[in-house]
């Protein structure tokens, strides 16, 4: 019996597609990509450029790929048919041409299917196609861009000579993100204001509005977006800001001295729709802030269930569901919450560079039981996919309703103002909670005369721009359009592997390399670095993609009209600031709350194992003797006892520039009556800290031989039985 072969890019499909498909068919896998472009030629592109044409030398990535391409070739010779199954996507697209190219295919059969399940396989070998040369094209545009910038750009970081390794087309601008937001951070300057409000005895707090002479009858617009990136956190109630305390008091002063009374009461149920199913950046944020996943991580939980045919293909920018999906969802509801079942299903929109013809991510049966995926799979894949079948759940949902009230309330010529929000009709809710907590007002009427309970103010700051989680930083990649849906994840995980980020908290720090490397490319390819001209880049893959540009005349006129002339005139500020611009050398710390009591400055949190508290308080604004040490017994800051003083020197010797001043005088020592073993001077007590607790040991007290050789091992530590010595014995 003939063979067909049905070539895929995951190993991990093989054995469902074999079971799918039958004895009929040879299932073989690439692993992915099988040849890069070659490091030969000029800067070793594996490419060239002869006026608008483009020639690239493709070769295969590593051994494990040219075994690959023999055992293909082997096994083509023995079928009658070849049919390229690679992923729905431009990588896909490429990968399946790169294959057609080894195994010297005049004209494939292309199949494409977003589920591994025996109706969709059987449906697209049913339906093949050609190659989408225009696809391809764009990926092969990607690879040369990718290759280009990187091999001449990252020598210009080489010359800074701090270990930076690399500079990338879409790394270096998200890096500029994560750079911008530290700046931020490091010149903010906090400012004082107060929060003013009044209790009342009828069960509410109302929050200082403004006077009744700039009051606006327009009614305040509230802007409900779904945020998956967000945290649990939810913003605590404010008053308008009151900027000094004067003012502040004089506001309490008017809410206790005049009557109350509500001039204005609107109570309205609006509906709030239901969120769209996961495309690949929504995903990567709500696994990120629901499940702690790393990007990286949740595209190779999401690979493993899209491979076990549990979900449907994981990269994609489209949130359209199939009317059989639909269908399925709607019968869902209706036998196990008939009262969700909407009269019309919510209208999502994609975003206008989304592929139309793929799908959201969603589960491929609805109605597959989770007692026994429990037991199948891990807990991460678990926990991905039922999160996954919530969200297309509640796509197809009826909206939430929620019972809105303001009320505005006067005393003199000062307005208040109180919100309620009630929870009427869960809806989608259900199954993706995104509302905040229930804030309900009391039964209230317009013109009701109000006794006040309290006035007060309470004094905040403002708060530097927070750094980016994971997820966030996702978001705002997709919404600048720095990358595609393939390259979020590895884009971050590319950063981290160079040092140039860390996270810290959950929240993304640039390190000192980090900054120095965006610091520099600032001056030498500053339009690399901006989202704008990075999202132009992506644009113009997108339309070779659509066939309305063609690949190797925009590489070409890219290079010539850009990169060539911006990379020369770069090469001029390696020369000449290689050895000056590096401006963000010394390392940068976290703020803490606590003031300097000499410059008022905010103190740094210095880390140090070897405290409680893991950090201490240190001025890095100039007043380089202000040392603050937290004191438990007290709860609060202090200065150094002298035993410290010699903590905090030797501490500072290793996390601040050579020229840093000690903290403290030398501290009085006390000699014993034990003579050193080594040259008969007395011992000195010496304190010291260890795991937050004070220790005492003896050494020699002749000051110049503590440096000599025979003095290095003169230490006695305190035993149940005295004083000993791991070399000397006991005293």
């Amino acid at each position: 019996m003939t063979k067909r072969l049905l070539v895929v890019e995951s190993p991990g499909k093989v054995k469902k597609l074999s079971q799918i498909l039958g004895s009929e068919w040879i299932v073989r896998a690439s692993c992915g990509h099988i040849r890069e472009l070659s490091d030969e030629g000029e800067d070793s592109l594996g490419f060239s450029i002869d006026g608008s044409s483009v020639r690239c030398n493709y070769v295969p990535r590593d051994q494990r790929s040219k075994e690959t391409i023999q055992q293909l070739k082997t096994t083509a010779k023995q079928v009658s048919e070849v049919v390229l199954a690679t992923d729905p996507d431009r990588e896909g697209e490429t990968i399946a041409w790169h294959l057609k190219e080894v195994l010297g295919l005049r004209e494939p059969k292309r199949v494409v299917y977003t589920e591994i399940t025996a109706s969709a396989v059987r449906s697209a070998i049913a339906n093949p196609r050609k190659l989408d040369l225009n696809l391809v094209g764009a990926g092969l545009c990607r690879d040369c861009l990718d290759k280009l910038v990187g091999y001449k750009g990252s020598p210009l970081v080489w010359a800074l000579n701090n270990g930076a390794k690399s500079v990338g087309r879409v790394q270096s601008s998200t890096l500029h993100l994560i750079c911008q937001r530290e700046r931020e951070i490091q010149t903010f300057v906090p400012q004082d204001y107060w929060s003013v409000w009044v209790d009342y005895q009828e069960g509410f707090r109302a929050f200082y509005k403004g006077a009744v002479n700039n009051r606006s009858d327009s009614p305040e617009q509230e802007l409900e977006l779904h945020d998956d990136a967000a945290g649990n956190s939810t913003t605590a109630t404010e008053s308008t800001r009151v900027l000094t305390e004067a003012e502040a008091n004089r506001l309490v002063g008017e809410a206790r001295n005049h009557p109350h009374k509500i001039v204005q009461y609107e109570g309205k149920i609006v509906n709030r729709q239901p969120p769209p199913p996961f495309i690949t950046s929504t995903l990567q944020q709500a696994a990120g802030s629901k499940l702690k996943f790393a990007p990286d991580k949740t595209m190779v939980v999401a690979q493993k269930l899209y491979e076990a045919g549990l979900i449907t293909y994981m990269r994609t920018d489209s949130v359209m569901l199939s009317p059989e999906f639909c269908e399925s969802a709607r019968q869902w509801l209706e036998q196990n919450d008939p009262q969700n079942v909407p009269t019309q299903v919510a209208r999502h929109r994609s975003s206008k560079t989304a592929q139309q013809a793929h799908e959201a991510i969603r589960p491929t049966d609805i109605f597959r039981p989770s007692a026994q995926l429990r037991i199948e799979l891990s807990t991460d894949e678990f926990n991905l996919y039922v999160m996954i079948w919530k969200r297309a759940i509640a796509s197809q949902c009826r909206p939430a309703q929620l019972r809105k009230t303001v009320v505005i309330t006067q005393s003199g010529q000062i307005l208040w103002q109180a919100r309620g929000q009630v929870v009427e009709f869960l809806g989608y809710t259900r199954y993706w909670p995104n509302l905040s907590k229930d804030s309900i007002l009391p039964a209230l009427q317009q013109g009701q005369m109000l006794t006040l309970e309290n006035a007060g103010h309470e004094k905040k700051q403002t708060q530097p721009p927070p750094r980016y989680s994971e997820p966030k930083l996702v978001q705002l990649m997709e919404r600048k359009g720095i990358g595609r849906p393939s390259t979020y994840s590895p884009t971050i995980a590319t950063l981290k592997k160079r040092g140039y980020i860390e996270l810290t908290k959950d929240n993304l720090h640039p390190t000192n390399l980090g900054l120095e490397v965006d610091d520099f490319l600032q001056k030498a390819l500053p339009d690399l670095l901006e989202a704008e001209f990075t999202a132009k880049m992506e644009n113009a893959l997108d339309a070779i993609a659509e066939g309305k540009q063609a690949w190797q005349q925009y590489l070409t006129t890219w290079n010539q009209n850009y990169f060539a002339p911006a990379l020369a005139k770069a090469k001029t500020v390696v020369v000449d600031s290689s050895k000056t611009t590096q401006i963000f050398t010394a390392r940068q710390y976290d703020k803490s709350r606590t003031r300097c009591p000499d410059c008022n400055n905010f103190l740094s949190k210095i880390p140090s194992t070897k405290l409680k508290k893991k950090y201490f308080l240190k001025c890095t604004s100039g007043c380089e003797n202000t040392v603050l040490f937290w004191n438990e017994f007290n709860k609060n800051w202090q200065p150094p006892r002298t035993k410290d003083a010699k903590i905090s020197e030797k501490t500072e010797d290793t996390i601040s520039a050579p020229s840093a001043t000690k903290t403290s005088a030398k501290s009085p020592t006390k000699l014993t009556k034990y003579p050193c073993p080594v040259c008969k001077q007395p011992l000195e007590e010496y304190h010291y800290n260890k795991d937050g607790q004070n220790k005492t040991m003896l050494r020699c007290s002749s000051s110049p031989s503590r440096t000599d050789k025979k003095h290095k091992d003169v230490a006695y530590f305190h035993t149940a039985k005295g004083w000993w010595s791991p070399k000397f014995g006991e005293l």
